[in-house]
């Protein structure tokens, strides 16, 4: 099974006040945290090994998987983003391709990691993401991401929106010179060359941007166990 990138090393600075003494990943919803739901949902999907990223009060973070089969990246220094996190992590990674996940989402319906190894084919591709519909993206602000062609290739622009996981090659993050980056300009590499794929996740998806978000969560979250 591909290892696991959760990424949460982040400010959460939208999510302020909440994020003023504790890093996003641990806010709750719905009685559970974002990072053990993410946790749970990377085990379901037999991820190893999983690598979470650290930086804003990482601490607590490191404090809360304590004990736990869950290797740490530590960002405390600089914050990388998530290229440069993905590749700052890459020694406890290990083997490519990887998956990495947004612990900031709530989803209903399949694991969508299950869903992007069942759905990869490295003969075509070097990138997968999961996507979801932009009018079906609760919490969504801003337009959508990318268009899916009737092969499956993603292109920028669009009305899909990318959902927040993904299975990706990492060989080319050698080729990014600058320290901090965004995935952005890797895949930006891929959809040049016609390997960056998307699916479409089928069930409930919800971004935990804003503190707002997550009444809309719990709401999605209830309705999904009527």
């Amino acid at each position: 099974m591909p290892p696991l990138m959760i990424f949460a090393a982040g400010k959460g600075t939208r999510m302020a006040p909440l994020t003023d003494t504790r890093p996003k990943p641990l806010i709750e919803v719905a009685g559970r945290n974002l990072l053990d739901r993410a946790l749970q949902m990377g085990r379901a999907a037999g991820a190893a090994p999983v690598v979470v990223n650290t930086h804003y009060l990482g601490q607590q973070i490191h404090d809360h998987l304590a004990g736990r089969d869950v290797r740490i990246s530590d960002e405390s220094g600089l914050l990388l983003e998530t290229g440069g996190g993905l590749r700052k992590a890459l020694p406890l990674l290990g083997e490519s391709p990887v998956m990495t996940l947004n612990p900031d989402v709530i989803w209903t319906g399949p694991n969508p990691l299950s869903a992007l190894q069942d759905g990869w084919d490295g003969r075509r591709m070097d990138a997968l993401l999961m996507l979801v519909a932009h009018d079906r993206a609760q919490g969504r602000v801003g337009p959508g991401d990318f268009s899916l062609d009737a092969s499956g290739r993603i292109s920028r622009k669009g009305d899909f929106v990318y959902a927040g996981c993904q299975i990706i090659r990492t060989e080319r993050l050698a080729e990014i010179g600058d320290e901090i980056f965004s995935l952005n300009r890797l895949w930006d590499l891929m959809v040049a060359e016609g390997r960056a794929y998307g699916i479409i996740h089928p069930g409930g998806w919800c971004d935990l941007g804003r503190p707002e978000t997550i009444l809309l969560a719990e709401a999605m979250l209830a309705e999904d166990v009527v």
